[in-house]
């Protein structure tokens, strides 16, 4: 929603500083109509990427990141979008009663640890075996379960082989749960951190009037 608010910012800018261009070079500098347009839509242009260099290079900076960082997480994040998307659909098109539960929380997991890096961009670091192997390797065998699913003739080596790849699955499902584990020991660490300095604060002494001595 934060860059759907930004893109329509940049948008409206970019509009008005066309405008402006073209009514100055138009009017202004009796330029031609076509001459004056394209003056307009090179400021435009010009205007809309500067201000969202400026907007990356902030959100970056906030995130303790540099810009070339923020650019490879992004595109590794855009990848496994799409990624995501296959495993779903792959998953969802296995009906097996017994698979739905275990589909989900698979499926969950691996959404949980994308939201969590596209909150966090600096997270990235902290899942990559994620992103590098484990999501790579659960959509490949995913997909190929998925299609042998759905044939409607199995020979026995198909069934042991859907055995195999379902074993898998379930493997590497466990093994993305230890991966959002990782992603969140800080998190769990700040945390005991806290409530440590809440308790001994709890425990002090106080005054007469109520303050911690």
């Amino acid at each position: 929603m934060k860059a759907f608010f930004q893109f329509i910012l940049r948008s409206m800018a970019a509009f008005s500083v066309m405008t402006v261009v073209w009514l100055v070079a138009f009017f202004g500098f009796s330029q031609a109509f076509l001459l004056a347009s394209l003056y307009s839509i090179i400021g435009a242009t010009a205007t809309y990427y500067s201000l969202k260099g400026i907007t990356t290079y902030r959100y970056a900076k906030d995130n303790g990141l540099t810009r070339k960082e923020y650019k490879f997480i992004s595109t590794n994040l855009q990848e496994a979008k799409g990624k995501i998307s296959r495993l779903q659909r792959a998953l969802l098109d296995v009906r097996q009663f017994g698979n739905a539960r275990e589909n989900m929380e698979i499926i969950t997991t691996v959404k949980k640890i994308y939201a969590n890096t596209k909150r966090e961009p600096a997270r990235f670091f902290q899942a990559e075996s994620f992103y590098y192997k484990h999501l790579d390797s659960l959509v490949e065998i995913a997909e190929k379960y998925a299609y042998l699913s759905s044939q409607p003739v199995k020979s026995r080596e198909m069934n042991d082989t859907m055995r195999d790849s379902r074993h898998t699955i379930i493997v590497l499902g466990q093994t993305v749960k230890k991966d959002l584990r990782i992603m969140l020991n800080d998190d769990v660490d700040t945390l005991h951190f806290e409530l440590d300095v809440a308790k001994r604060s709890l425990k002090k002494p106080k005054n007469s009037n109520g303050r911690v001595i």
